[in-house]
């Protein structure tokens, strides 16, 4: 049977089609959430949502049409009638799956936040408008900025996110057992969960679309064409692009990278501040331009092409860098786990590329523990998605995982605040 796994991010989209009786996965597309332009972020998409049903019903069409049109494409892409198609497993943060159901936010946008129904929904496809007759699952959300593309990830990492007992039936004598474990999407929502014994403890902080690509002046989604990568040393740029491709644009993990190498290369001063041409003692100098009155590095430029990141770029990372370990040490304090206690700290997001922890570690989010202690997954809300797809019992064992998140809010938390204020500056380099 045939299958589409989608992750409904807030910035980028992913849709996978799988074969359900081996597990394999025939097909995968992505493109960017098309309401982007009732706001880059998940509080301005809910205050147009909020203010407008009009909004609402046209953010609900569109992003239903975008994922039809992702879903016949893999279908074209592998072959497979999409008639055939008899199942699809949605993740998302509450409020991209209370829009893409056409729901009210308003329980999202205002305190206490939260989401109009917790556990996991299935609906037919026809109450989404697709054609078909396919099964529609959409995830469990535990709070109202922890949803279900948290779940999906925790849950693809299996068999250790699975409750015990149903692991342990399911895997033998493989045992979940483990010391605590964090786990970080680093997207527009800057999801976070740290699983201590048979408690998850979870949090999301708005980081804003920087880490995927957008709001950056020559930002893009992690697609052919997109800078994946930029290593700057030895007074040089080098850079490596996804599908060989001339370059178009630069996307999170290139920015992330970026913004590291010009750390150690005395480009940006730790306040975040790009340094005048006149003040860098090497040949990077002339990679420094003015552009709309203020400085930019640049990353690539040929004829027909200029791609740097500009001041304003680097802000946009730093306050996204800053929301992200102030969520962390938020998530610390309440869990009473410190970064030192962790046994492994497990990193997705659409970034474009396999991000080296040492970047994160010199932008500020991961402190040197971390960085020894982090494994990198691709794609981890889809993972989890084509893997509930592809397991008898797997809406059970989802239900289960869900059933075991404590959420901490961090929308006016002192604690949170401060620790935002404290993490906005680059720490210093070495």
């Amino acid at each position: 049977m045939y299958a589409l796994a989608i992750d409904l991010g807030t910035t980028t989209l992913a849709v996978s089609l799988v074969d359900t009786s081996s597990g394999k996965r025939l097909a995968m597309a992505g493109a960017m959430n098309p309401q982007r332009r009732f706001g880059a972020d998940v509080v301005a998409r809910l205050d147009a949502a909020v203010h407008a049903e009009e909004a609402l019903l046209e953010m609900s069409s569109m992003i239903r049409a975008e994922l039809l049109r992702l879903g016949r494409d893999v279908c074209d892409n592998a072959g497979v009638a999409w008639a055939d198609v008899r199942q699809a497993a949605i993740a998302g943060n509450p409020a991209m799956q209370h829009i893409l159901l056409g729901l009210p936010v308003k329980s999202l946008a205002y305190p206490p936040y939260r989401p109009l129904f917790t556990s996991g929904k299935a609906i037919s496809a026809s109450e989404i408008d697709w054609p078909g007759e396919a099964a529609v699952y959409i995830f469990p959300m535990p709070g109202g900025f922890v949803g279900g593309d948290t779940v999906a990830f925790l849950y693809g990492q299996q068999p250790l996110t699975v409750s015990v007992d149903r692991a342990r039936d399911s895997y033998g004598s493989r045992s979940p057992d483990h010391g605590p474990r964090l786990y970080l999407d680093m997207g527009t929502n800057g999801e976070m969960a740290l699983v201590a014994g048979d408690t998850i403890w979870a949090t999301s902080a708005a980081a804003g679309p920087a880490f995927e690509g957008g709001n950056l002046s020559c930002g893009m989604a992690a697609l052919p064409g997109a800078i994946s990568s930029v290593r700057i040393a030895d007074e040089k740029v080098r850079i490596a692009v996804i599908g060989d491709k001339t370059p178009i644009g630069i996307c999170g993990s290139a920015a992330i990278e970026a913004v590291a190498g010009m750390l150690c290369s005395c480009v940006l001063e730790r306040t975040g501040r790009l340094r005048d041409a006149a003040e860098i003692p090497s040949n990077l100098a002339a990679r420094v331009m003015s552009q709309n009155s203020e400085n930019a590095f640049v990353i690539y430029r040929d004829a027909k092409q200029l791609l740097m990141l500009t001041q304003s770029d680097i802000r946009q990372i730093q306050l996204a860098k800053g929301a992200i370990r102030a969520g962390l040490e938020v998530l610390f304090d309440r869990s009473g786990i410190l970064p030192d206690g962790l046994e492994q700290v497990v990193l997705t997001g659409s970034f474009g590329a396999v991000l080296m922890p040492e970047c994160l570690k010199t932008v500020g989010i991961f402190d040197e523990n971390m960085v020894k202690k982090t494994l990198f997954i691709p794609e981890g809300a889809l993972a989890g998605a084509e893997l509930l797809l592809c397991r008898d019992g797997g809406i059970q064992e989802v239900e289960s995982l869900a059933a075991r998140f404590k959420v901490i809010p961090l929308s006016g938390t002192p604690l949170f605040e401060s620790l935002f204020l404290k993490n906005i500056d680059f720490p210093q380099q070495l």
